[in-house]
């Protein structure tokens, strides 16, 4: 919900032109009436990213990301419903009245609230204690990891006592309940032992959102003790793949790339050897949601993950994952040292900027990796691992770049650059082929019916797209077409929309996807009015177009409605013998476009 009048929503959206909004992210090019652009939300080397002013809407055809100036950011941002609401009344200079919640909206804002302030107090209590006697071990644990107290003191580092109830005690004489610690991650509660701490004895790591807000906690283990590392769990307030280490600080720098870590210390190491462009995920593995995040800040990305064999495969992981966000990868050798903080211990910072300066194509990287499976001394297992290689370069999309990494890889491995391209070209047709035999249609007939189904589809976006291209079409097709017509729910709701809104005298597809606020309906609604129009370059093979598509909704709407005819319902009976009436005359009838 979004607790907003439309009137207001519409206010905001039409004063927050959606070219001057995007243009702001996404370099746009005018082509015609329309922008174009890179899409922002997945890897493309041709712009199919559109921008329309007078739709006020955007639409990628490669990937099918669209929506209004609210989509967008949402999308982009990562932004609440309300969150883009605040974020663009803001630019347009308007306030926003103060939001009337509900007793469950209110009772979870207070909730967070309290969650956050939970973990402050947690995080000035850590920090309190690393600097008393109890915390001397851990103290000294971090000045043999060389860390000035400058930097122990930027990161907000901390100790948690040795006792197991220790912060539970010191939380609780501060007024906060059982349910609410429980809840924090940072408190355990049974029948059994009570509440107990979730850290005891640990080196302490707070870890901080965007906003530079404590969210959860990392900790090492004084001694022996396992688990060695130990995180928050997951609250309301702590989502590891929404959030990296070290980012609030990242953001800020004037880097024009991320170094992504693997641990809270190389992090640490990195910024105060001066690299303050350094990040890691928060004990999890890397996924798409941390490249979406990193997308906002920077188009590069430097792996600077453990020379170990657990270290390759986080990079091998990790590399695809960017590439997909649309991020440049390269790889940091730091052989023969295992991670950052031993590297900048031993070298210092000026050799490892000449490491990031000599950081390895995250390409070559993946093949120098593969290599290692193959003995190029014998002859049968080069051809193999040329063959393999092959199809890593058919990823490439464009041949241009698919030539660029033949001549590279023939390059390095002194073979013919004819040779490898026919591998390559060898191996594509090879694809080609098996692809052509999964798509081979199944005896059962399914394909048929989801080609079918997908048909329909279609020309029902088509005629929402022709409709808001040309309004005429609303007088021409009245009285054969409405919006129940479109059997395909969301079709029929926006359908309903633009016709009251046709009725009425104004046509906003933009305003329609205001009323969906679940970003994925949005996306759906958007494509409705971004239809691959028919390239018909007559007026005549336009109106033939036309018609077609309207008799293939018209019959389709009729079967839909026939299937689930009861024979008792005479009213819906009698539909079907007007709705046939009128395919006929339709049928006979000559669609003017004049």
């Amino acid at each position: 919900m979004t607790y907003y009048s439309d009137e207001l929503i519409e206010e905001v959206r039409s004063r927050n032109d959606v070219v001057d909004v995007i243009s702001g992210y996404v370099r746009l090019q005018k082509r015609g009436s329309t922008y174009f652009g890179l899409c922002p939300f997945h890897n493309e080397k041709t712009p199919s990213f559109s921008v329309s002013p007078g739709k006020q809407m955007y639409y990628c055809f490669g990937c099918g990301a669209g929506g209004n100036v609210f989509t967008f950011m949402m999308q982009y941002e990562n932004f609440t419903f309300q969150e883009a609401m605040q974020s663009l009344a803001d630019r347009a200079g308007i306030e926003l009245p103060k939001q009337e919640m509900s007793a469950a909206q209110r009772e979870a804002a207070d909730r967070r609230s309290r969650l956050l302030e939970i973990n402050k107090v947690a995080a000035k209590y850590f920090y309190m204690l690393l600097r008393s006697p109890q915390g001397s071990h851990a103290l000294q644990y971090f000045e043999e990891r060389k860390l000035s107290k400058e930097t122990m003191q930027h990161f907000g580092l901390g100790y948690s006592n040795k006792y197991s109830d220790d912060l539970y005690q010191y939380l609780k004489k501060q007024g906060y309940e059982d349910e609410l610690l429980k809840d924090s991650g940072l408190v355990t509660i049974d029948e059994r032992r009570g509440g107990h701490d979730k850290f005891w004895n640990r080196a302490m790591f707070p870890i901080m959102d965007a906003n530079n807000r404590v969210i959860g906690f990392g900790g090492r283990v004084m001694g022996e003790g396992e688990p060695k590392y130990l995180n928050s769990p997951e609250t309301m307030i702590f989502d590891k793949s929404r959030n990296l280490y070290g980012l609030n600080f990242a953001r800020s720098s004037r880097r024009p790339h991320i170094l992504l870590c693997e641990g809270y210390m190389d992090v640490i190491a990195l910024h105060q050897a001066g690299f303050d462009n350094a990040v890691a995920s928060l004990g999890t593995s890397f996924t798409s949601g941390h490249a979406n995040l990193l997308k906002r800040y920077t188009k590069e990305v430097y792996l600077t993950f453990d020379s170990d064999g657990a270290g390759v495969k986080a990079a091998l992981r990790a590399i695809p994952i960017l590439k997909e966000a649309g991020l440049t990868a390269k790889v940091i050798n730091m052989r023969p040292y295992k991670d950052p903080d031993e590297f900048i211990k031993a070298l210092g910072a000026e050799e490892y900027q000449k490491r990031i300066d000599e950081a390895e194509n995250s390409f070559m990287f993946e093949v120098r990796m593969l290599e290692r499976d193959y003995d190029l001394a014998d002859p049968e297992s080069k051809t193999k691992f040329f063959y393999a290689v092959a199809r890593k370069i058919l990823n490439f999309e464009e041949e241009l770049e698919r030539e660029n990494y033949i001549e590279a890889v023939a390059a390095k491995y002194q073979i013919g650059f004819e040779q490898l391209r026919s591998v390559v070209r060898s191996e594509g047709t090879r694809g080609g082929l098996t692809r052509e035999r999964e798509r081979a249609p199944l005896k059962s007939g399914v394909n048929d019916r989801k080609k079918k189904e997908d048909g329909m589809k279609q020309s029902q976006r088509l005629f929402l797209t022709w409709l808001i291209e040309d309004e005429r079409l609303f007088d021409l097709t009245k009285g054969y077409i409405s919006p129940d017509d479109f059997t395909e729910e969301i079709f029929r709701d926006v359908a309903k929309v633009l016709y009251e809104q046709h009725a009425a005298g104004e046509i906003n597809p933009a305003q329609i996807i205001s009323r969906f606020t679940d970003e994925e309906q949005q996306r759906e609604a958007a494509a409705l009015f971004h239809a691959r129009l028919h390239p018909v370059e007559t007026r005549q093979e336009k109106e033939k177009a036309l018609k077609e598509t309207i008799l293939r909704i018209k019959k389709n709407s009729m079967d839909v409605r026939s299937g689930k005819l009861e024979p008792t319902d005479l009213a819906g009976l009698q539909r079907l013998i007007e709705d046939k009436k009128q395919l006929a005359q339709l049928q006979k009838m000559h669609i003017s476009l004049d």
